[in-house]
């Protein structure tokens, strides 16, 4: 496989080479419990490539068709793997993009993060580039689950987010593929105006395909994502609340991104922050015992290398080509900032629950310029009683 990051076309469907086993003298599930976040991240997410063949309407990357001259090599991919594999335990690595198919040398670098014992989690596009073949490669180099998206519940409404006729229809093919594989399949939904309308057919969806888990992203209006309309304060809590609801006779667990107030509403409910989803713990990735928030249990990595606390978050503290990852996440003023909740201002600052939630910092940094600043999809005011019931 070639490393030449200008290398346009698609990568051929053929059958994996031999790939070696994980280490043993790493765990691949390690202790949950034991995980400090101001020494490492639970999630670490990889940004492999900005190119994909869809133009979905929300993305955060605003992928293109090409791939970026500047992408990482496969050797320095390669190093930044051995690197991460330097933090007390391994985080959970998603191989995100764009689409991460769009590099050739993806199953190799999956086989290399497996042989450090890194759990690795796949999210192919929703293209003909997820073919069997390809994700029987990913399988044998070790991924533990893929990851697609749905953000409509029909072929009419799912496209048009998409931008790409066909792509509802390949994207149940890759589901189609991960079952017959033995793959656990994890459904992403973006959380917007455009598609509130959708939640329960998507809801019943996921239940139909066999998701073990269902990420709903609240929307950061960021890359192509700032033409959507993202909900009320209001609208979202009631759909946190129906959501709760929703996921308690679910097959699916329930997992928000950007969406950090759901602890909230489950606390104020008198529920736990995992019991209180549904939570049934599968295929070997486990959940996080704390809340995970930008800089705080979760790093990012982009195409070019630059180290961000967040996809969503794009403030670059670093490049792994000149620094490592393990120091950037655990001495840079932006992550320790981040990791502080003393230094979190206006209502986030002075909220009862701001240790198990935190807001987003992302929205607000989005909505502000101030990543410390109020997350102003929140309808929560500190210090006023909540209405009876909740």
């Amino acid at each position: 496989m070639t490393d030449t990051p200008g290398a346009l076309s698609n990568p051929p469907d053929h059958p994996p080479a031999a790939y070696p086993a994980a280490r043993a003298d790493r765990p691949r599930k390690p202790d949950l419990a034991a995980i400090d976040f101001s020494r490492q991240p639970f999630v670490l997410a990889w940004e492999l490539t900005r190119a994909c063949n869809l133009a979905c309407i929300h993305c955060r990357a605003d992928a293109q068709l090409r791939r970026h001259p500047g992408e990482l090599t496969t050797e320095e991919a390669f190093r930044l793997i051995d690197d991460i594999a330097r933090f007390d335990l391994p985080p959970i690595l998603i191989l995100t993009g764009g689409d991460p198919l769009r590099r050739p040398d993806v199953i190799d670098l999956i086989a290399h993060a497996t042989g450090h014992g890194i759990p690795v989690t796949l999210t192919p596009a929703g293209t003909p580039l997820a073919s069997y073949n390809r994700l029987a490669a990913a399988k044998e180099a070790g991924v533990a689950r893929i990851a697609v998206s749905f953000d409509g519940a029909t072929p009419e409404t799912h496209d048009a987010f998409r931008r790409v006729p066909g792509s509802f229809g390949w994207t149940l093919q890759i589901v189609r593929h991960a079952h017959d594989l033995g793959l656990p399949v994890q459904i992403h939904t973006t959380l917007c105006r455009q598609t509130l309308g959708e939640l329960p057919r998507l809801a019943d969806l996921a239940d139909e395909l066999g998701a073990v888990v269902w990420a709903v992203f609240c929307l950061v209006p960021v890359g192509r994502g700032e033409i959507l309309e993202p909900l009320s304060p209001a609208e979202y809590e009631e759909v946190f609340n129906w959501l709760i609801d929703r996921s308690q006779t679910a097959r699916w667990n329930l997992k928000l991104t950007e969406g950090y107030h759901l602890r909230r509403v489950l606390a104020q409910r008198g529920m736990g922050p995992v019991s209180g989803l549904g939570f049934r713990e599968s295929n070997g990735i486990g959940r996080a015992p704390k809340a995970v928030n930008a800089g705080n249990g979760f790093c990012f990595v982009s195409h070019l290398g630059e180290v961000w606390p967040s996809g969503f978050l794009p403030l670059a503290t670093g490049n792994v080509r000149t620094s490592s990852i393990v120091d950037l996440y655990r001495n840079h003023p932006i992550f320790r900032a981040l990791r502080d909740p003393a230094r979190l201002k206006g209502k986030c600052g002075a909220c009862r629950f701001k240790l198990i939630c935190g807001g987003s910092r992302s929205r607000a940094f989005a909505a502000t310029g101030d990543y410390l600043a109020s997350d102003p999809a929140c309808a929560y005011q500190p210090g006023v009683p909540a209405p009876s019931g909740t």
